[in-house]
């Protein structure tokens, strides 16, 4: 595929093609004969057409106003349109509610057009838009609306279509077409991941329209539906398609989420009892505790405690199971003590405080001769990324769609590394045998300034990368590569601020800095504690400003 630049003006006509030719060539088999003959027929029109018609596509909604559809690359809007009208592609709705109506015409137009039954005209058009509904006035054409608008509405008629299509490039319906064109400034390079049919996550037609089916009750919990009418249009949606399983399990733990939003706690945890979501077995221990059902809460939350899945559940677990004891009357249960973390007091020059606290610190702490580098979560994620790079672009069934993916579409699933384990386990072997070193090196110049999920081109210089697989114990790295794995989403993040090397003595040290009423976050003290019990050297850092003499 070739990027096309956004200086061409038909850059997203461009694209529109390269996503068409893309589905048709990877997807043929997937597609219906309504699809096969769109293809095929737009590939006739005339390239106003087209363009006018790729216009509409990008566009919000599918009703617009004639006189909104003036593009200058397009040149007459009218004779491009007429190809799509003979079509039915594009045609003048039969009926309009009145509440379409407000979102196409202007104030004054709406004014003009009611004049008779309103009775404050000159109010704003939320108001004037309440004014008419009490009157309950039924759909009808434009013409018996306002016989005297100078406008046409025009609808286009086959965005679901245009869906699928997006749904087959994309592997996912919240982007849209628009993203398409982060690709085209050529700024950004993407890795080159083999496509077959194997590794395409949908495997037939019968497939893409579940998917579709499910991303309609999406759009209906968001547009604020009764829960309980979209669970019902989910009976029948599940598949042993893994992918797809994934997608079912996220929809169901956000109606789980809108059911406690309506305090609906019996259904929100019967949603969660049926939900594979990594989150949704604590859920049901907290729907249990917010309904004030203590014992329920206590019983189920000890059984999780038993065998936890992640490390979420574990800090959240350590919460609520002394807060339930106290609540069915037991004594106070004393926290199980830890070792004391380093901690280093600071009081710097409150002029520093313009530096920004973590860069004071590391000014501060260079001048001991250890090289100080403010990377926060950025060093080992890059490192993972570059001695895991190919378990990472695995063509893994359902993990890359089309030739502009920065990351797998799996990364935050569970079952991620599970996937991908034999590859995964290869890569961490280097950590064992020595050769981490030199495969990192490798990918770092071999791969430079591609997209990643994990490594950060603009921090990883030469420098940096040197001096960190001098100091960092491959054992320590192994631990940390792990701990990734285990939750993605949520431990990519939390990391210590600042990191010291001494390379000559070959030891390091992480540095979490906090000002002035700065408090840890619970994913930075998940951090510290893997630190510590895994002997990783670190330190917390309490920032003070001294006072002008």
């Amino acid at each position: 595929m070739i990027a096309h630049s956004v200086d061409d003006p038909f850059y997203y006509l461009h694209n529109f093609r390269q996503v068409l030719l893309w589905v048709e060539q990877r997807y043929a088999d997937l597609l219906d004969d309504q699809d096969l003959a769109f293809l095929r027929t737009f590939g006739q029109l005339s390239a106003p057409a087209q363009a006018l018609m790729v216009r509409m596509v990008m566009r919000k909604g599918e009703l617009f106003r004639s006189d909104r559809l003036d593009y200058g690359e397009i040149g007459d809007t009218a004779q491009a349109l007429q190809p799509l009208l003979a079509l039915g592609w594009v045609r003048e709705p039969a009926q309009l509610a009145l509440e379409q109506l407000f979102a196409l015409l202007r104030k004054d137009e709406l004014a003009r057009c009611f004049a008779a039954q309103l009775p404050r005209p000159r109010a704003a058009k939320h108001d004037l838009l309440a004014q008419l509904q009490p009157l309950g006035l039924q759909p009808r054409p434009l013409a018996e609306w306002f016989p005297d608008c100078g406008v046409r509405i025009l609808q286009w008629c086959l965005q679901p279509l245009c869906d699928r299509m997006r749904l087959l490039f994309f592997g996912n319906l919240y982007q849209d077409w628009s993203d398409f064109v982060l690709a085209d400034l050529g700024l950004l390079r993407y890795e080159q991941v083999p496509f077959s049919t194997d590794s395409r996550a949908l495997r037939h037609r019968g497939e893409v329209d579940l998917a579709m089916a499910l991303h309609q009750c999406a759009e209906r919990l968001e547009q604020g539906d009764d829960p309980l009418s979209i669970l019902a249009a989910m009976q029948g949606l599940s598949s042993d398609n893994p992918w797809l399983a994934r997608r079912h399990a996220r929809l169901q733990f956000a109606l789980g989420q809108q059911c406690e939003r309506l305090g609906d706690w019996d259904q929100a945890f019967a949603v969660y009892a049926q939900c594979s979501h990594a989150q949704a077995r604590i859920r049901q221990v907290r729907v249990l505790e917010r309904s004030e059902q203590w014992s329920q809460a206590h019983a189920l939350a000890l059984q999780l405690a038993a065998a936890p899945a992640n490390a979420l559940e574990v800090q959240a677990l350590e919460r609520m199971l002394p807060r339930l004891a106290r609540k069915l009357g037991g004594p106070p249960q004393r926290r199980q003590r830890v070792a004391p973390l380093e901690l280093i007091e600071l009081e710097l020059p409150a002029e520093l405080a313009a530096l920004g606290v973590e860069e004071a610190v590391r000014q501060h702490l260079a001048e001991d001769g250890g090289p100080v580098h403010y990377v926060e979560n950025t060093l080992f994620n890059s490192l993972f990324g570059l001695l895991c790079w190919e378990a990472i672009f695995a063509p893994v069934p359902g993990a890359f769609f089309n030739p502009f993916q920065a990351a797998p579409q799996d990364l935050h699933d569970s079952d991620f590394q599970q996937r991908r384990s034999t590859l995964f386990a290869r890569c961490l072997g280097r950590l064992d045998d020595g050769s981490h070193q030199q495969a990192i090196r490798d990918c770092f110049a071999a791969k430079q300034g591609l997209q990643s999920p994990f490594v950060f081109w603009p921090m990883l210089g030469d420098e940096l990368l040197e001096q960190a697989l001098a100091c960092l114990p491959a054992a320590h790295l192994k631990q940390c590569f792990l701990r990734l794995l285990q939750d993605i989403r949520n431990n990519r993040a939390g990391m210590p601020d600042l990191i010291q090397f001494w390379p000559g003595q070959g030891r390091y040290r992480m540095v979490e800095v906090k000002g002035p009423g700065d408090r840890l976050q619970d994913n930075q003290l998940r951090w510290l504690a893997f630190c510590r019990a895994h002997g990783l050297p670190v330190a917390v850092c309490h920032v003070r400003w001294s006072e002008a003499p």
